[in-house]
């Protein structure tokens, strides 16, 4: 199975560029054949060469390097872009070829959240707690998003090994023409913004704006056989009901073999059944009482991210679990119902138990997907010093900034959120509509295992996650089933 999905989207479709903001044209699965693009005109000083999938390099090349040169980074030190695939899958196996056969080129590299501890375990990233300066160091312990930060950290040592460059978070996005319907109004979407609430009054409400509304269903998700649905809508899931496929959130990074697996729990058969019940025709065995039953198609079965999100774009579901990509693509729309942030809601993901309840450590409580992209230094480069500049300037505010403006890349840091610059939708577009419920997600992210692992038993995962889901095979048989399979893949 292709990594494509091994955050749930491939790079291009994070990186929604500035112009996709204003002109409405989504990244999603774009290529632009470029070949090594060069920024500047490779004059006396030193090249660094950052390497990016192709759709991304086609984003940044204009901006980025003088955002980088008005944060600090030495004018005499030239950028250079090395094109790569936009399939993540492909980068980082890209990645490993090249610093196996000791090329010192490309210097930096983007490095997906999903896979960044593969090149880790591997020794094929630096080691930045000794290439960074103290005070670069501390910023990042204490001004960025905790948990985005550890998928950038050696789980054994936590030593720092890639720079944290923009995160990614799973949200709940609704039609709030379908909310008013129903009787809800200006003063609750303000408070669904940011205050989380449980998945039984979620579904209430969804049941309402369906019987309110012309929608035809209420919930569009992904649960698909791919690897989107076990690490992040099925993740989302089941961390808020206080479980956790590797006995909780200290062992995501391993020690695989000497860490328990939790998927026969009831925490995990009742987020299971949540879902299932979602998709029933009526209550029977396997369903769960306190929910209703058929607020969602049983076609999430085979939706990814896209596949799911053009019924909500179109009018024809209620609510949607994504990414932030769909905000540009939804709003601007030639053919949707939704103009700006009066017709688009968003809300963080709901809960089933408190985090203090929760069976699992680290779980309970909203949970939103990890995804996002670092910045991993070559421990071949030769240009070492040079490099360790371009990530000190990433680190600056006005970088941040900058690069939520020019590609909506969502910042590292939470202070960030309630910045004047990324709150206002005339300088970031769309997404500065949106960043409480982003900020909200962040601070309860949730990254999925991250072992070399990870990506077979994440298709062993979804296999038996889309069985009880469809309904051949109830959510206890496939937990039973999944827990000896999950067994044998950590002997």
């Amino acid at each position: 199975m292709s990594d494509r999905y091994s955050r749930g989207r491939t790079e291009s479709e994070s990186s929604v560029s500035r112009r996709t903001f204003v002109a409405a044209a989504g990244a999603t699965g774009a290529t632009a054949s470029l070949a090594g693009c060069i920024y500047g005109d490779g004059g006396d000083g030193d090249s660094v060469v950052i390497a990016m999938g192709s759709t991304t390099i086609s984003d940044v090349e204009d901006g980025m390097p003088d955002l980088l040169y008005e944060n600090g980074l030495d004018e005499e030190i030239d950028i250079s872009f090395s094109s790569q695939s936009d399939d993540t899958g492909d980068q980082r196996d890209a990645y490993s070829q090249l610093i196996e056969a000791g090329e010192s080129e490309p210097d930096l590299m983007m490095c997906d959240t999903g896979w960044t501890n593969v090149l880790v375990e591997n020794g094929y990233l630096a080691n930045l707690s000794e290439e960074l300066d103290d005070e670069t160091l501390s910023l990042i312990d204490e001004e960025y998003f905790e948990a985005f930060v550890g998928t950038a950290r050696d789980p054994e040592s936590e030593d720092l090994m890639a720079l944290p460059l923009f995160p990614d978070y799973g949200c709940l996005y609704y039609n709030k023409s379908y909310a008013r319907e129903a009787g809800y109004d200006d003063s609750d979407f303000e408070q669904w913004s940011t205050e989380p609430m449980s998945w039984q009054e979620w579904a209430e409400i969804t049941q309402e704006m369906v019987d309110a509304s012309d929608a035809e269903t209420g919930l569009a998700t992904q649960f698909d056989i791919y690897e989107g649905t076990s690490c992040c809508s099925f993740n989302e899931v089941m961390t808020s009901f206080g479980g956790a496929y590797f006995g909780g959130e200290e062992n995501l990074g391993g020690p695989v073999g000497d860490r328990p697996v939790t998927v026969d729990e009831q925490e995990f058969i009742d987020a299971l059944a949540m879902m299932y019940t979602f998709v029933a025709d009526g209550q029977d065995e396997n369903t769960l009482e306190e929910y209703p039953t058929g607020i969602a198609p049983t076609d999430i079965t085979s939706w990814g991210e896209e596949g799911s999100r053009e019924p909500f774009s179109s009018g024809r579901t209620a609510m949607l679990r994504n990414w932030p990509y769909i905000v540009p693509t939804t709003l601007n729309g030639d053919d949707y119902p939704f103009e700006g942030p009066d017709d688009l809601g968003a809300m963080p993901i709901p809960y089933a138990v408190e985090e203090g309840e929760a069976a699992q450590p680290g779980a309970g409580g909203t949970a939103s997907a990890q995804g996002g992209w670092h910045i991993g230094l070559n421990p071949n480069s030769e240009r070492t010093e040079e490099a360790v500049q371009v990530m000190q300037a990433m680190t600056e505010d006005d970088f941040n900034l900058g690069m939520l403006e020019l590609v909506a890349w969502l910042p590292p840091k939470p202070a960030l959120f309630e910045d004047e610059q990324a709150t206002n939708p005339d300088s970031v577009g769309p997404i500065g509509n949106y960043m409480e419920t982003l900020r909200v997600a962040g601070e309860n992210a949730m990254p999925r295992p991250v072992t070399e692992q990870w990506p077979s038993q994440a298709e062993i995962i979804a296999e038996q996650l889309n069985q009880a889901v469809a309904g051949d095979a109830t959510p206890a048989d496939a937990a039973a089933e999944l827990q000896s399979a999950l067994e044998e893949s950590e002997s």
